[in-house]
């Protein structure tokens, strides 16, 4: 069996004393792991960095087996290491992905959305302390995309007790669709803030990115429950929330 793909690193770990076991999401293969040979050295060791894109040739005798990667460098977003926020935003999508995505699995749109995301945290300038990343609202849509593709996206189009598509404030815990002011009622204080930017209502303020996060927290949670059964989601991205809320 071989094929040919490129990627993103998205987790490494060494295997004995020269291979590393590496996890890549790629174009057309999904997330998918396997050996690079003298992975364990200094130079192998910098191109497998988590968020570098590669191109990669798996090979292994039965489709089944882990298997081996040949690795070529395409691009290195060392850059990010040097920035708290960018490096807190890629350990977050790298850890949401080892999480929420069975191997061997394409998930084309997925790929291209992590990809852009990416991209847009290199460009982004380093956020000063107590500053919001230019990249925290395309994070957020991020993890509205994350759900979709999961098969657990949400419903913001219209009210689910009125039908209305006006005024759109909530959205219900138990079915993840939107709710009007009107709809709510006196059960308000049930359900979730709707941020106003999710109904492409202006820029993500401090407000939505706060409020989309909590959204999106409690959609991811019960989505991949049975994947966690501590109901816990990855520290990586309990660290960069509480780094945005300090931005906020």
């Amino acid at each position: 069996m071989e094929w040919t793909d490129s990627g993103t690193v998205i987790g490494a770990r060494l295997h004995g004393e020269t291979s590393a076991i590496i996890e890549v999401f790629t174009a057309e293969h999904g997330r998918q792991a396997g050996m690079v040979r003298g992975g364990a050295s200094r130079k192998m060791v910098a191109m497998l960095q988590p968020g570098s894109e590669v191109q990669v040739v798996w090979r292994a005798r039965l489709d089944e087996h882990l298997g081996s990667f040949s690795v070529e460098p395409l691009r290195s977003r060392a850059a990010l290491l040097e920035d708290r926020s960018g490096l807190a935003g890629l350990n977050a999508v790298c850890a949401m992905l080892r999480m929420a995505l069975p191997e061997r699995d394409p998930h084309p749109g997925l790929f291209r959305t992590t990809t852009a995301l990416l991209a847009a945290m290199e460009a982004g300038r380093p956020a000063a302390a107590g500053d919001m990343p230019d990249w925290a609202g395309q994070y957020l849509r991020w993890e509205l995309a994350l759900l979709e593709d999961a098969g657990f996206a949400l419903d913001l189009g219209r009210c689910a007790v009125t039908g209305s598509r006006e005024d759109l404030a909530y959205v219900s815990p138990r079915t993840g669709r939107a709710v009007s002011r009107a709809g709510a009622g006196e059960w308000a204080d049930r359900l979730l803030p709707l941020p106003q930017a999710l109904l492409g209502q202006g820029p993500v303020t401090a407000l939505d990115l706060q409020q989309g996060l909590a959204l999106t927290r409690h959609f991811l949670t019960r989505a991949f429950a049975p994947l966690r059964p501590s109901l816990a989601l990855p520290d990586a991205r309990n660290r960069l929330v509480a780094l945005l809320d300090r931005a906020t």
